[in-house]
């Protein structure tokens, strides 16, 4: 189980396949521990839960649970997994920029990273296990801020997509929702009854962060690709904006 007892255990829905594990893997375990390092993933305990889509595909949707290591103010590093125990699957990384560095990015890289004041302000994002005065702050750090997301394996079954044994095909590059009625109803359900979460709390706490959004590109990426969505205060395309 978590190490946090207040967050809800989150179990992945897809076994690898493959053989069961061998006794080499106990004498790996004990070498590794005692001759090798994990300093690279040291850090890495910033711990969110959201929902992505791959661009272009909106019924290929999936919740994710980030463990990220805030590397500066401007800056997260996460690595990706269906679940949050340890028979977790890995299923991609996302790196986290400000809005302010995004801004420096080059013109062409903009359809590659995923706008996050929906995710913030729709109380859709949540840090289990954090207390609320906290969490609020990571989203104020996380307001105006971008995504570039790629997966590797699509492990959970949804809208016709069946979950992967294996990671096939190629990475897709994921983007964020952006309007109510986006995310998948059945997938938002089942994580909040899982883990316990009220988004329509968080969103109600969450609403004096709205004073600080900014429009942000990639708002109107997918906007064509649903129906009967709704718009929500403070996600807002800058291309909209700009007229």
């Amino acid at each position: 189980m978590p190490v946090q007892p207040t967050i809800k255990n989150r179990r992945t829905s897809t076994v690898a396949a493959g053989e069961s594990k061998g006794a080499w893997r106990s004498i790996l375990e004990q070498g590794s521990h005692l001759l090798q390092t994990s300093a690279p993933m040291s850090g890495f305990d910033v711990y969110v839960v959201g929902f992505h889509c791959a661009k272009g595909e909106p019924d290929f949707q999936m919740e994710a649970h980030h463990f990220c290591r805030v590397v500066n103010d401007d800056v997260l590093q996460c690595v990706l997994f269906d679940g949050n125990t340890k028979d977790a699957n890995l299923i991609g990384v996302e790196y986290i920029i400000s809005g302010r560095l995004f801004d420096t990015v080059p013109e062409e890289e903009r359809g590659y990273w995923h706008p996050h004041n929906f995710e913030v302000l729709s109380g859709e994002l949540v840090a289990p296990g954090l207390p609320a005065a906290a969490e609020k702050a990571l989203m104020k750090q996380l307001m105006n801020s971008y995504g570039k997301t790629w997966h590797t394996w699509h492990t959970h079954s949804t809208a016709g997509h069946e979950g992967m044994p294996l990671p096939f095909g190629d990475p897709k590059l994921m983007w964020s929702f952006n309007r109510d009625g986006e995310a998948d109803e059945a997938i938002k359900q089942d994580r909040n009854t899982a883990m316990n979460v009220d988004p329509e709390k968080k969103r109600a706490e969450r609403q004096s962060l709205l004073e600080l959004a900014r429009p942000q590109w990639g708002v109107d990426d997918m906007k064509d690709d649903f129906t009967g969505t709704t718009p929500v205060p403070g996600v807002v395309d800058i291309r909209a904006a700009q007229g």
